[in-house]
C-alpha cells in the first residue's frame, strides 16, 4: 500500500469518524479500482515534479468507493463499512461502526458517551474543501441508527477516542494537502482537484 493515496483519500474524503474505517465485503468493479489506481499514480508523480502539470483530475464516487472497499486503504478496526457520496462542497459517508472495537478497550464514565457501545450505522455530512495547499472539513451532522448526535457529544467522544490516535482531528479540521494538491473540490459524485 502507498503511503500518498491514503493520505490523499484520508485528507480529502474521510471525515471525523469515517477517518476510522474498514473495506466494504462485496466485490467491486476492478476497472474502478484500476483507474483510481492510475489517478492516484498520476498525482504522486506529478506532485514530484518541480512544476507540476495543474491539469484538474477528477476522482469519480464509484472509483473512490471501489478503492476503499478494495482493501488498498489499511483503515483502523471497528468500522465495517464505508460509502462516501458527494454533493457540491459536501460529503456524506455512511458507514456501520462497532464503537467497541473502535474504542479497543478505552471506556469512560461520562454518561454521554455511553451511546458510543455497540454496532450502529453512522451517517456523516461534513463540508469539505481544499484551496492554497489546505484542506478544510466541517462536520455538519453525524447520525447514529437515523438520530442526530448532539454536537457536545460528538466532542467529547472526539477529544477522549479520537485525538489520542489522530491529534490533528476533529469536527473543524484544517490540514496540508499531500502532494502539492492545490484544490480540492467536491461536487455532484466527484471530486476534482488540482496540483500547483
Amino acid at each position: 500500500m502507498r503511503k500518498v493515496p491514503a493520505l490523499l483519500l484520508i485528507s480529502l474524503l474521510i471525515v471525523t469518524f469515517t477517518e476510522i474505517t474498514a473495506p466494504q465485503s462485496r466485490p467491486l468493479p476492478s476497472s474502478a479500482v484500476a483507474s483510481m489506481d492510475r489517478k492516484l499514480q498520476r498525482i504522486e508523480t506529478n506532485g514530484a515534479s518541480a512544476h507540476p502539470d495543474q491539469t484538474p483530475t477528477e476522482f469519480t464516487e464509484e472509483e473512490v468507493n471501489s478503492y476503499i472497499a478494495s482493501g488498498r486503504v489499511q483503515l483502523p478496526s471497528g468500522v465495517q463499512s464505508v460509502k462516501f457520496q458527494g454533493e457540491p462542497g459536501v460529503v456524506i459517508a455512511n458507514t456501520r461502526v462497532d464503537f467497541d472495537q473502535l474504542k479497543s478497550g478505552r471506556n469512560s464514565s461520562n454518561p454521554l458517551l455511553g451511546i458510543f457501545t455497540g454496532i450502529h450505522d453512522v451517517v456523516v455530512q461534513a463540508h469539505a474543501k481544499g484551496g492554497g495547499g489546505q484542506g478544510v472539513v466541517n462536520v455538519d451532522t453525524v447520525s447514529l441508527d437515523g438520530v442526530e448526535i448532539p454536537r457536545f457529544a460528538l466532542q467529547l467522544f472526539a477529544e477522549k477516542y479520537l485525538r489520542p490516535k489522530y491529534p490533528n482531528i476533529g469536527l473543524d479540521s484544517r490540514f496540508a494537502l499531500p502532494v502539492r494538491i492545490d484544490t480540492a473540490t467536491v461536487g455532484q459524485h466527484k471530486l476534482t482537484i488540482t496540483q500547483k
